[in-house]
């Protein structure tokens, strides 16, 4: 399966965004246990993160992130992108 990368920058106040983590990280430990291969995490310098996994086409990647309770609850802006590994 190829991977795919969803770049995301937050738009609403910490304490907003905050509410939704919990729920976001049972959504990912929900994608790893389905054999997404799920990694997610946040930048250190500035507000945003990323989601990176593993689904069989861009169509059910779409439908992965439109799952994710930071996307449902219009916590972030996102864009997906399919990652070409060149040298593993």
């Amino acid at each position: 399966m190829p991977w795919f990368v969803k770049i995301e920058t937050g738009i609403v106040n910490k304490k907003i965004f905050d509410q939704y983590v919990p729920a976001h990280k049972k959504y990912v430990l929900d994608l790893i246990n389905q054999g997404h291969e799920a990694k997610t995490g946040y930048w250190g310098d500035y507000g945003g993160g990323m989601l990176l996994f593993k689904a069989a086409s861009l169509e059910e990647a779409e439908t992965i992130i439109k799952k994710d309770p930071l996307i449902v609850n219009n916590c972030v802006e996102y864009e997906l992108h399919e990652w070409c590994i060149v040298v593993e």
